[in-house]
């Protein structure tokens, strides 16, 4: 049909295809408008490149949304005293300040840089990058290292005498001397922590593996936990006969890969294996599963039983 023969057609025809015409118009006005959000072009690219992401001109590949970096800074800082503000600023979570709040509120006393790392959640990155900032004020050192109590001299006035005093060596005990050791397996965090270069918090990190385990059969082992300083060794000896053995033909998946030297996949490789096959008489049974390669099964020997 050509354009002059619209002009014959009846008037309510003309009228229908005018309506017509004019609602396609609006829609497609209408869609143009809410489709921009009233946006200027440049303001719809920067949209697109935030949502979609982009290429930027030296290559590099953009966020698909932008996220405000928080910037942290570093500085001395007593955890006694340090407002929610100044935390924040170091780079601690809202949640861990509430704890450090709710642990200062029921008494608690940072006394030593130590106590600080057993903050809920702190790492042993965020702690190391921390400890040269923390500063005990004088007011909470304990009063022994001020106030030192003098020993009995029973009648004995010597000069020397009175000049001798008592040290806490349940607090700051005396480091071992060249050639001495303490016993893995038996020694606990007290006794770890005479041994040079060992503080509260890698004595309990010693015990607490060693639990994980089931005791050490040699002391590279320690090397395992994350920063152990590898000079600490030569005072350390080990017990291996106390170590404790599980069962894998008794234990479930789940109390499997408990130990620290079985994941999930080696223990569903067990279980598996006493479905299809039997009990484990010898950990050689597991050497043709791929989850088995020959160090896993060597440093699990020891611990285990059938």
């Amino acid at each position: 049909m050509k354009l002059r023969d619209v002009l014959y057609l009846p008037k309510s025809t003309r009228h229908a295809l005018y309506l017509i015409i004019f609602l396609i118009a609006g829609a497609f006005i209408a869609i143009h408008i809410l489709g921009s959000g009233g946006l200027t072009a440049e303001e719809e690219n920067d949209s697109i490149a935030r949502t979609r992401g982009r290429h930027a001109k030296d290559g590099s590949k953009q966020q698909y949304y932008y996220v405000e970096e928080k910037k942290y800074e570093l500085f001395p800082f007593d955890p006694n005293t340090a407002d929610s503000t100044q935390l924040l600023r170091l780079g601690l979570q809202p949640w861990q300040v509430r704890n450090i709040y709710k642990y200062r509120a029921s008494g608690g006393i940072y006394r030593e840089k130590e106590d600080f790392a057993q903050l809920y959640g702190l790492t042993v990155k965020q702690y190391r990058a921390l400890e040269p900032f923390i500063h005990i004020s004088e007011d909470y050192r304990p009063a022994a290292e001020v106030y030192h109590r003098k020993r009995p001299d029973f009648g004995n006035t010597s000069p020397s005498s009175e000049q001798q005093y008592e040290r806490d060596t349940s607090k700051y005990p005396v480091k071992l001397k060249e050639g001495e050791s303490v016993v893995l397996n038996v020694a606990d965090t007290t006794q770890l922590k005479k041994i040079p270069g060992i503080g509260t918090y890698f004595a309990k990190a010693i015990v607490r593996y060693g639990q994980k385990l089931g005791g050490y059969y040699s002391k590279e082992q320690l090397l395992e936990i994350s920063g152990f300083p590898e000079e600490c060794l030569e005072y350390i000896k080990v017990d291996p006969t106390r170590i404790r053995k599980i069962n894998i033909n008794r234990l479930t998946l789940d109390q499997l890969k408990r130990h620290p030297y079985i994941n999930f996949y080696q223990a569903r490789g067990i279980v598996d294996y006493r479905r299809l096959k039997g009990d484990i008489k010898s950990l050689d049974d597991l050497r043709l599963l791929k989850e088995f390669p020959p160090e896993a099964i060597k440093r699990l020997e020891p611990y285990v039983e059938y």
